[in-house]
């Protein structure tokens, strides 16, 4: 009898619980594939267009200042421009940056809702197949572009080490079994409300009804949530032959903090911890160290077309775009199943904003490297509207298997060759 080879990979899906499958005696002739990952990582202060935008577009295009630190990678990667989310004036100038991956409309106004980010939607869609469904990181505080269905904001990890110990570190047995009781708990709890939930459903009107039946939904959400979180707690977190990073309590070292955290993005996908990974590069508020600037970031960034404040932002932002070179380099030399870890994950790179200066959240600084998708060009769109960011938006999800046609203010999947 002839037996299909079956992907090691595959998962069963039942009442929202993903389960890898056991390795199966079947398994042994199949051809490994590697899983879809995305990572997104936004310069919340801009990219100075002048330094970073080509001149010229197509396969052709010569690289801007910015982009020839990473030009030895042009075909793993596209550039894009005149692409937007539409009517990001807010109650503060700077509001933009939490809607970059939502699109969602004036951010802080009057009865403001945000909505699912775009790394939240991917992060629902692959579930618990690892110990972490998402990681949301940032360079200074919690704050984030990570949004759930319900416009909660996810809290960003800001402590490499911290991360590094929740990733790798086993921890004593005393402090599992402490956690695991606690998990245990946090069940039994669930059990009870929904236990006095079925009981008020006769004594309720139709409309309390939709309400209790919501509320149940969120109850079973979280406890599927409770099963998944359960049982990764059990399993010994990966091995890895790296020294746990040092945080740098200094806040004025943007490109020490940033570089700390670029370098667990790699080893994250490559134990598998997290197949889906959001970076905010924040205002920091000081006088960066170790660059030769007078002026913290953000007010460079309002530069007033100042030659002398530009000459500084510039140096500033080089240094992020190499940061971001080291992450593309290292990406795609390390490898999982015989690909490049770069050829499995989709990359996202940009800005909220396309004009600092002027706090314009139009012509974003767009680029996407990585993944199965077509590279190697700048691509245009031209228009006195923006292009919608979320079409691009639907295509990353694509990438990653989720059949999806609109996501935010999309009209159409993005498409080109």
């Amino acid at each position: 009898m002839i037996t299909q080879a079956i992907n090691r990979r595959r998962f069963l899906r039942a009442s929202g619980v993903m389960l890898a499958l056991p390795l199966f005696e079947s398994m042994t002739f199949a051809k490994a594939q590697s899983p879809a990952r995305m990572v997104n990582i936004c310069a919340t202060l801009g990219l100075y267009a002048d330094s970073w935008f080509p001149t010229t577009t197509g396969i052709e295009y010569e690289p801007s200042e910015y982009l020839k630190h990473i030009d030895s990678l042009r075909d793993r990667y596209t550039l894009f421009s005149g692409l937007g989310h539409k009517n990001q004036t807010g109650r503060q100038a700077h509001n933009s940056e939490v809607t970059w991956l939502t699109s969602a409309e004036h951010p802080g106004l009057d009865g403001f809702v945000n909505t699912q980010s775009l790394d939240q939607a991917a992060a629902d869609y692959v579930g618990y197949v690892t110990r972490f469904p998402s990681l949301v990181l940032a360079t200074n505080n919690a704050q984030s572009q990570s949004y759930t269905k319900g416009g909660v904001m996810v809290p960003a990890e800001t402590s490499p080490s911290a991360l590094f110990a929740r990733l790798f570190l086993q921890g004593d047995p005393e402090k599992v079994a402490q956690e695991t009781q606690r998990l245990t708990d946090g069940g039994s709890i669930l059990d009870h409300l929904q236990s006095e939930t079925a009981s008020l459903l006769p004594q309720v009107s139709g409309s309390d009804r939709h309400k209790l039946d919501a509320y149940y939904e969120a109850l079973r959400s979280a406890e599927r949530e409770l099963v998944s979180v359960r049982a990764w707690h059990e399993q010994p977190k990966p091995s890895v032959n790296q020294d746990p990073p040092t945080d740098i309590e200094d806040n004025a070292d943007l490109i020490g903090r940033l570089r700390s955290m670029l370098k667990l993005i790699p080893l994250i996908l490559e134990t598998d911890s997290s197949r889906v990974v959001s970076l905010m590069i924040q205002d920091h508020g000081v006088v960066l160290t170790g660059l030769d600037v007078d002026a913290d970031q953000h007010n460079l960034s309002h530069h007033g077309q100042d030659e002398s404040k530009i000459v500084q932002l510039r140096e500033v932002e080089n240094e992020i775009v190499k940061l971001f070179a080291e992450l593309l380099t290292s990406l795609s030399v390390r490898h999982d199943d015989g690909s490049s870890l770069l050829d499995s994950t989709t990359v996202l790179f940009g800005s909220n904003l396309g004009n600092a200066n002027s706090h314009s959240a139009k012509d974003l600084p767009i680029l996407v490297a990585g993944g199965p998708l077509p590279h190697g060009r700048h691509v245009a769109y031209e228009g006195e509207v923006n292009t919608p960011l979320s079409n691009l938006f639907v295509s990353l999800l694509r990438a990653i298997g989720l059949e999806i046609d609109t996501f935010g203010h999309s009209t159409e999947p993005l498409m080109w060759s």
